[in-house]
């Protein structure tokens, strides 16, 4: 291939900084712009292409660390060591496909060489997820476009990397024709390749959409939060902020729990009478002392066969000693049968102190379809989340800074395995989405005095090949890449069309 990419001097500088402003809203953040998804790559490629190779990477990586630090600031959490740790190493991580693509794309036919990023980053992404303990949360291009419901559509085959493959592929496709001067001749097989291929994407995804059999049966779903008048009410009795459970604050806190549990109980019963047939809390709604979740549950059992519901409760039960909790969420049946209890299994590295559960979900065959649950972080491991359901509760507690964030995040979920997914959470934005994706409810807990979704969900899911053949699509693209990187090696001088 004749090089005539050369953006030497100040020029390519300017495509670095353009990188990087597009990074700062391209990646997953509460001001994500799901256009700078597909573009930010572009500068950063066109820097690194026309650099050196440690010049080019250390800047890619200077750029990356600061973006980084800027999104978990906005997320209040620059004071969480391992967060804040983790996520740096992380942005490092995926800076690597720009390695690969500038050390290998000149060895490759214009073809080829277009495919090295787009492959080594979904080979980031997936190893990122699946060794990490900070699971999608933080990385994948694909995280933006949770609301691109045809793009979408695509999770059900590849999962959510089949996204980020073509959103990446769109950064050496744009170079090549640059490098080029946009001469068509050289890059038309390339471009016509790409092209072709987000068009079939996107095509098929409208055409999975407007295909979706009508769902036959509906349940009416109350999600609950604590409400704030009671949260502010236990807070004001105590605020619980001690390390671990002294003998002497027992009577105190148990006080304290129990006007958070009330208006919890009372509250179901409420949405109970107005014809929910399963009601669903928030992470860690109810709070109670260890010896007395017992009494506790007989009181859920009870209730829930009185008012002949399923109840899906967030339930936070507090230990002595270490480790300071169990963050649960218990199913219980209208026959007040306790169905199943999931501990959570992904604990939030430095923030939680919780024994964390095997992981495996717990499925409950009823008449409203195949119930299962996980608990808010839990939805952010996608292996953790392949599973065989109608409806998947996600019991859920975020904070300012995240909850854009983390609720779009569990919609890949749903889609991926073609069930419906109902997010009530704290302290966040509470959703329901149908196995496709599309929006059925949205509760902002912040701007609402009601902290409740009240939504009518399909009792069906639906099939996907993703549920049926996982991530295979990711190990493709590690295979691809490694294929890449033999060729380019066997080929000891640079390509030439």
């Amino acid at each position: 291939m004749a090089n005539t990419y050369l953006a030497g001097g100040r020029r390519r500088y300017g495509w670095l900084a353009a990188g990087i402003a597009l990074g700062l809203v391209g990646t997953n953040s509460e001001w994500a712009v799901p256009l700078a998804g597909w573009l930010f790559s572009i500068g950063l490629m066109r820097f690194t292409r026309s650099s050196g190779v440690p010049a080019g990477l250390a800047c890619v990586g200077l750029s990356a660390t600061a973006t980084t630090v800027v999104h978990v600031a906005a997320a209040g959490q620059l004071g969480v060591p391992p967060i804040l740790l983790g996520c740096l190493l992380l942005s490092l991580v995926l800076s690597l496909p720009l390695l690969a693509d500038r050390l290998l794309f000149r060895r490759l036919s214009p073809f080829l060489g277009t495919l090295v990023f787009p492959a080594a980053r979904v080979t980031v992404e997936f190893l990122v997820a699946a060794i990490s303990p900070l699971g999608t949360i933080f990385g994948p291009l694909a995280a933006t476009q949770s609301a691109n419901l045809p793009l979408l559509q695509t999770a059900s085959v590849t999962g959510i990397y089949g996204i980020s493959f073509l959103m990446a592929w769109a950064a050496p496709v744009v170079n090549l024709a640059l490098e080029h001067r946009l001469a068509w001749p050289p890059v038309r097989a390339v471009t016509l390749a790409y092209v072709s291929v987000l068009v079939s994407v996107l095509l098929g995804g409208g055409l999975r959409l407007a295909t979706a059999a009508t769902a036959p049966e509906l349940v009416r779903v109350a999600g609950i939060s604590a409400s704030l008048a009671a949260e502010q009410r236990m807070r004001e009795i105590d605020n619980f902020h001690t390390p671990q459970v002294l003998p002497e604050q027992k009577p105190t806190l148990r006080k304290a729990f129990a006007v958070l549990d009330d208006d919890l109980f009372a509250r179901t019963r409420t949405e109970a009478d107005g014809g929910a047939r399963i009601v669903a809390w928030a992470e860690t709604a109810a709070v109670v002392l260890g010896e007395d979740y017992p009494a506790f549950l007989r009181k859920a059992q009870e209730l829930a066969k009185e008012k002949r519901i399923y109840l899906d409760m967030g339930v936070a039960v507090v230990l002595d000693g270490r480790p300071r909790s169990r963050d649960l969420a218990v199913l219980v049946t209208p026959e007040g049968r306790v169905a199943s209890v999931f501990d959570k299994a992904h604990p939030v590295p430095g923030m939680e102190d919780l024994r964390p559960g095997d992981g495996v979900v717990p499925v409950t065959g009823t008449p409203y379809g195949r119930l299962a649950h996980v608990i808010c972080f839990d939805a952010d491991f996608p292996a953790t989340l392949r599973t065989r359901a109608d409806i998947m509760f996600v019991p859920a507690n975020d904070w300012k800074g995240i909850e854009r964030t983390h609720a779009a995040n569990a919609v890949f979920r749903a889609v991926e395995n073609g069930y419906s997914l109902v997010r009530q959470t704290s302290n966040g934005l509470a959703i329901t989405v149908d196995p496709y994706g599309t929006p059925l409810a949205r509760t902002n807990y912040f701007s609402t005095t009601q902290q409740s979704m009240v939504v009518s969900v399909p009792t069906r899911g639906t099939w996907t090949l993703y549920g049926l053949v996982g991530d295979l699509f990711a190990g493709l693209c590690a295979a691809a890449v490694a294929a890449l990187a033999g060729v380019a090696v066997l080929r000891r001088a640079p390509y030439r069309d």
